[in-house]
Formats: C-alpha cells, structure tokens, sequence
C-alpha cells in the first residue's frame, strides 16, 4: 500500500523505493554463491581411488587432516606443523560431542606420513578416524564426488 500525499500536482511522494535495495541483495547473493565453495575447499591433494566406497553428507562439523604429497599436514584446511598436529585437533575437539577425524591423503603421500599422523591422533585419545577417497569409475557410469 501507498499514499500519495501530494495529489496529482507533483508534490511530495511517500513511497519506499525497493529496485535498488532487491539489486544489491541479488549482488550480495551471487557473490555469496560463488565464494562459499571456495572457502570451503581445504588443502589440494589428489585423493586415492577405491572401488567400495560410501558416500557421507558433507556438514561443517567433521574435522579432518590432510595430508599432501609433500608431508605437510593441515587441519581443516589451515596448515599445521606435525609437532602442533595433536594440540590443534585436541583444541577442535575440545566443544565436539563426537570425536571423529576424517583423514585426507594424497595419493602420493609417503605411507609413514599418514601413520605418523594416525599415531598422533590415537595419542589425543581419538580412536574413529576415515580415510576419504575418490570413487573408481564405475562401468557405465562416472566416479562421483570426492568421498
């Protein structure tokens, strides 16, 4: 609803004029939309294949380490030294009601990085732990996601 106060004479107008503030939000929310996968990308590395795999939903809850191809380790995504691997996860943990750590290994990593990292983790008392790996491809179909 709206009021012209002024008549038809071009007097004074009390309408709100929404175009431009819908324009912005439209902006806003592209930009949003093309940033947030981004951000949410962690550490590049070439995951290994693997023919029985599970598909889990992706939250923002999981914690996971990865590992790349030169045996540097990050912890959701922020780099860690291997010495500050343990004290890192455990300050995560610390508000979580599951401790469940995902772990994510180049392809290329060296064997001993990856335990090297498991042994830190089981030190911290945390005992589930995941690999993530790539589908292999499928007769017939293609190799889904990153899980």
């Amino acid at each position: 609803m709206s009021m012209d106060v002024g008549g038809a004479k071009g007097g004074i107008k009390s309408d709100i004029n929404v175009t431009p503030l819908v324009d912005v939000m439209l902006v806003l929310l592209i930009i949003m939309m093309i940033v947030a996968p981004l951000l949410q990308k962690g550490a590049d590395v070439k995951l290994p294949l693997a023919a029985n795999t599970a598909d889990k939903p992706e939250t923002q809850d999981q914690t996971v380490v990865a590992i790349d191809k030169s045996d540097r380790y990050f912890v959701n995504g922020l780099p860690v030294r291997k010495e500050e691997l343990r004290q890192k996860v455990e300050e995560i943990l610390e508000t979580k009601k599951e401790r469940i750590i995902l772990i994510k290994a180049d392809e290329d990593a060296r064997y001993s990085a990856i335990m090297d990292a498991m042994d830190e983790l089981r030190a911290s008392g945390i005992e589930d732990m995941g690999l993530i790996t790539d589908p292999k491809m499928r007769a017939g179909g293609s190799g889904g996601g990153s899980r």
